[in-house]
């Protein structure tokens, strides 16, 4: 992977921004609801960069790798994963999504641009998608077979319709709260998200007192723009519930892709492609990893010297 470097920003400020990408765990009334909270500003703004993203496609993309993040809070073991994937009628067309128990997150759009008749009125994103569905997958290190659940798309919000999955496909009632803030250019300022999940035998006026905060929580995106600690969120708002953060770890928008391994697949094409590809060119061949948009070009001779296995 190839990352483009942030304008403006040296690489001190770069690391300063970087540290504070992570997820905190966290539970309230020991343990009935289990919450975590990404700070992202950083992982939106190099996925906005490299994936030449404008700000309608930046809130997209930018929501599901918040609510991916999330996700992984439930991650068991350091070599799980999971990923979920939208399919649907409106512009957008669809994206895909996936993270690791590392706090690697990457993904992409199906329609970058997206298509739009006039000037966005507000941030709802419905119209964009239409009907369509979710599809989130789960790769346990350990499991012989991927899990996979699908829902049908109620809302045309990411944080709305990742709620239904799980409880739907996983009766278990949970929130998502998604947030991108930008300023009057249109640059991210701040992005984050919160999750939280009962858990079995959970009291109902708790939930409802919980839902109460939930419903005037304000801007999280807001929130990091102005450079609040993650951590000062968790407590100034979820205090009245013996909030008790357990732990935190790194978020990054980091992809494994490398040459070496698109080189693997080029030289496993057809001897007739190959062929093809090496008489009429043109050069240099570009190939595109679709999930951090990092382009990796190959020469002539590079070509030439895959074809040479079947000789």
């Amino acid at each position: 992977m190839i990352k483009k470097k942030i304008p403006g920003m040296s690489k001190k400020e770069l690391l300063k921004a970087k540290a504070k990408n992570k997820l905190y765990n966290f539970i309230l009334e020991d343990g009935q609801i289990r919450g975590a909270l990404i700070h992202g500003t950083c992982m939106i703004n190099e996925m906005r960069l490299n994936h030449e993203l404008g700000i309608l496609e930046t809130l997209v993309l930018g929501h599901a790798y918040l609510g991916i993040s999330l996700m992984t809070a439930n991650l068991k073991e350091p070599g799980d994963q999971i990923a979920f994937k939208i399919e649907c009628s409106g512009p957008i067309k669809g994206l895909s999504v996936e993270a690791n128990a590392f706090g690697e997150v990457r993904g992409h759009l199906k329609n970058n641009p997206i298509p739009i008749e006039k000037p966005l009125e507000s941030f709802d994103l419905s119209p964009f998608f239409g009907e369509g569905f979710l599809t989130v997958t789960r790769y346990p290190l350990y499991a012989k077979h991927p899990y996979v659940g699908h829902v049908k798309l109620r809302y045309g919000s990411i944080s709305k319709d990742l709620a239904h999955y799980y409880l739907s496909s996983e009766q278990t009632p949970t929130a998502f709260h998604l947030s991108v803030k930008f300023d009057p250019e249109g640059n991210v300022t701040g992005a984050g998200g919160l999750f939280l999940q009962t858990m079995p035998e959970t009291d109902h006026e708790f939930i409802e007192r919980l839902e109460h905060l939930m419903h005037h929580l304000p801007s999280i995106g807001e929130a990091f723009s102005v450079n609040q600690p993650a951590s000062e969120f968790i407590y100034n708002h979820f205090h009245p519930f013996s909030v008790k953060i357990l732990n935190n770890r790194r978020m990054e928008f980091f992809c494994r892709c490398r040459k070496t391994t698109i080189s693997q697949v080029i030289s496993k094409l057809p001897v007739e492609t190959l062929k093809d590809i090496v008489h009429q060119g043109p050069f240099p061949v570009e190939i595109r990893c679709h999930n951090c948009n990092t382009h990796y070009q190959f020469n002539k001779e590079e070509i030439e010297k895959f074809l040479k296995k079947y000789v």
